[in-house]
């Protein structure tokens, strides 16, 4: 486990530490209230038996890209984040539909079928991205996949990530569904500041940085697995990064054109 990256610490946290209601009234960090009215496809992965009760057993985002198909991240599913290997957690479930955890609107589904990229590196972080697979389709919009040409990925978009993690980097988490404004920044600025060390490395071609230069608005603990949206599309998936909102350290996300093979290969539509 590498403390200094949320790839790898921000679910286990949960695991470790009793969920907490939100200390402020917002998410990720700098982020705002949204609905899923605004965000039908922002979905939540939950475990009442590993993570209790607490808003709904929430430790990882993920994102519906089709109407049976849900993608996260890899190394949600770990055993480094869920204490056993994913096949043992009895209760997995997809959570859709419900913007408070604390509620019970919405579905609980547990998926037909996961699949964990086999190729996803821990030590890089390259390859973060999983497949499942819900028992029947569901009436929620999904959202599109930017193909590896579209024009959301140009550095300088205005994009928004989405979550119900840690809201200050302090373990306080949100228990409603919040969004925050970031910018997609040039790969050049994310390979300056993950050049390849025990944080991980950015590798471009399945990767996308994203942030603020000052800081001060980002993904953090929790929030691994949701969707990076620019104009309507998805663009990433939260993925890795130091610390939660700190200059000169963005948000790493699993680059969405890299989960169309897996998609393809695996989704159910």
């Amino acid at each position: 486990m590498r403390p200094t990256v949320r790839a790898a610490f921000g679910a286990l946290t949960l695991a470790l530490v009793l969920p907490a209601p939100a200390a402020a009234d917002e998410s990720v960090i700098g982020g705002r209230p949204t609905t899923l009215s605004q965000s039908p496809w922002a979905v939540a992965l939950a475990s009442h038996e590993r993570f209790g009760s607490q808003r709904s057993g929430q430790f990882c985002g993920g994102v519906l890209v089709g109407h049976a198909t849900v993608v996260t991240a890899a190394h949600c599913l770990s055993k480094e984040v869920l204490g056993v290997p994913w096949q043992r957690v009895r209760d997995l479930r997809v959570v859709i539909g419900r913007d408070n955890l604390t509620g019970a609107g919405g579905q609980e589904l547990k998926p037909a079928k996961v699949w964990v990229n086999p190729r996803y590196d821990s030590w890089t972080n390259e390859g973060d991205m999983a497949v499942l697979t819900l028992p029947k389709p569901v009436p929620n919009r999904p959202i599109t996949i930017a193909g590896r040409q579209d024009p959301a990925y140009r550095p300088g978009n205005r994009a928004t990530v989405y979550g119900w993690g840690d809201t200050t980097g302090e373990g306080s988490y949100a228990t409603r569904l919040r969004a925050a404004h970031i910018v997609v920044l040039r790969d050049a600025v994310c390979a300056r500041a993950y050049p390849g060390s025990a944080d991980g490395a950015y590798r471009s071609r399945s990767m996308l940085c994203a942030g603020e230069p000052e800081g001060g608005r980002d993904a953090c603990q929790g929030d691994s697995g949701g969707p990076l949206v620019v104009r309507g599309r998805l663009v990433g998936l939260v993925s890795w990064g130091t610390g939660c909102g700190q200059a000169g350290s963005p948000g790493v996300y699993t680059r969405a054109s890299a989960l169309l093979p897996a998609v393809s290969a695996h989704g159910a539509g």
